[in-house]
């Protein structure tokens, strides 16, 4: 069971997001409509323990807008409630499947701070970093999602070294590590085009460095060797540089071939 505690929270937004949504959206979807979404929480002026059920049955089948009020609900009324603490992490969980990623963030870290001794703590953890690691974005963008979901999945492995999420988060990390260096290489790649060879023979200097291991090493070590002999690539670039996503992580899940299950509120 999750431990009993209180919570402060953001206040309750409750119908007006639904409105405000729609008039977003471009006005779609008549008053009446507006009014029906509204009837499916009409029952919110219940017990906690029903609120959290309701919650929960709204969670499991997909319908996170509506789970989040019910959980919402808990914690306004009920802040000190047995059913509170679940509510805090169901509301985290559902802001996440709403790829909601900063705001969950947020309540991931509230949890965390309010009950640091929950037996939900490694799966918050695990999220935190998920939160951050599917904000990642391409190598000729920003990297601070990479950095900040490395941090945290790091985090956890030295907290719960054997927790349920050991093996998928140094998946991750191997998958993140690799996307930061992709970025150098590609950076690389922009330095040979303006034939700024010195600083191309930094940037793959450093590769080799700090990421001997990473999949892309052979190619920066073929280049520095070609920088080096004064012979470097002035044409046919795109040869040499790779995908600019994220790599799929799940090649550096031990020899598995198939997606470990999850435990815990959240898909991966």
């Amino acid at each position: 069971m999750i431990v009993e505690g209180c919570r402060r929270r953001l206040p309750y937004r409750g119908l007006a997001i639904v409105l405000f949504s729609l008039v977003m959206l471009g006005g779609c979807g008549s008053v009446q409509d507006v009014i029906k979404i509204g009837e499916e929480k009409a029952d919110v002026f219940l017990p906690a323990e029903q609120l959290v059920m309701k919650g929960m049955d709204e969670y499991n089948d997909g319908k996170y807008f509506l789970a989040l009020e019910y959980f919402n609900e808990i914690l306004d009324r009920y802040p000190f409630s047995p059913e509170a603490p679940l509510a805090e992490l169901k509301a985290a969980d559902s802001s996440y499947q709403m790829e909601r990623y900063a705001e969950a963030l947020v309540l991931y870290e509230e949890f965390e701070e309010r009950h640091p001794t929950n037996e939900a703590i490694p799966y918050v953890m695990y999220q935190k970093g998920m939160c951050s690691y599917r904000g990642i974005d391409r190598v000729d963008r920003d990297t601070s999602g990479a950095v900040a979901a490395i941090q945290a999945f790091e985090e956890l492995l030295r907290a719960y070294p054997d927790s349920p999420y050991t093996e998928e988060a140094q998946a991750r990390i191997r998958a993140a590590s690799e996307f930061l260096v992709n970025h150098e290489f590609f950076v690389v790649q922009y330095y040979l085009r303006a034939k700024k060879y010195d600083q191309a023979k930094v940037r793959l200097n450093y590769i080799l460095a700090v990421y001997p291991d990473a999949k892309i090493a052979p190619q920066a070590q073929e280049l520095l060797t070609l920088i080096e002999e004064g012979n470097p690539p002035r044409s046919g670039f795109a040869s040499w540089f790779i995908d600019l996503s994220l790599p799929d992580w799940m090649p550096f899940v031990g020899n598995k071939d198939e997606n470990t299950e999850q435990p815990g509120a959240a898909s991966s």
